[in-house]
């Protein structure tokens, strides 16, 4: 079942931005945890960014200092912006929630399928060199 619903993918050239947006009435307002994680064909499930119900943030080394998460509660969106995009960023992104503490919030725990209630069906991100 489908709680989140992403847009803004697409397809641009390396060193390019693109800004993705997941809405969840319900779900981005109240959950505790939030972020991304991609999956490119043939490549396992990675977690990419998250962002806990106080702000704080999360990203795998991959794509620090390059994508930036964040929340709009009142707009009840959760956002990436990626900027200097690299061919390697090629994947499908998806958005994810949950609303329970666990261990915490960070960008490992967007890889558990079973630590995340709550996801999109996703978006493609396509970058070309």
């Amino acid at each position: 079942q489908v709680q989140l619903v992403e847009s803004g993918g697409g397809s641009v050239q390396a060193g390019g931005s693109l800004r993705l947006s997941c809405t969840g009435p319900g779900y981005i307002d109240s959950s505790y945890c939030m972020g991304w994680f991609r999956q490119a064909p043939g490549k396992e499930r990675e977690g990419v960014a998250a962002i806990d119900s106080d702000g704080t943030t999360s990203y795998a080394d991959s794509v620090k200092g390059r994508f930036t998460i964040s929340k709009d509660n009142a707009k009840k969106t959760l956002y990436l912006q990626m900027n200097s995009l690299k061919p390697e960023d090629t994947a499908m992104y998806y958005c994810a929630a949950d609303q329970r503490k666990l261990r915490g919030c960070s960008f490992g725990r967007l890889q558990n399928k079973y630590a995340m209630n709550y996801r999109g069906e996703g978006t493609l991100v396509t970058i070309s060199s």
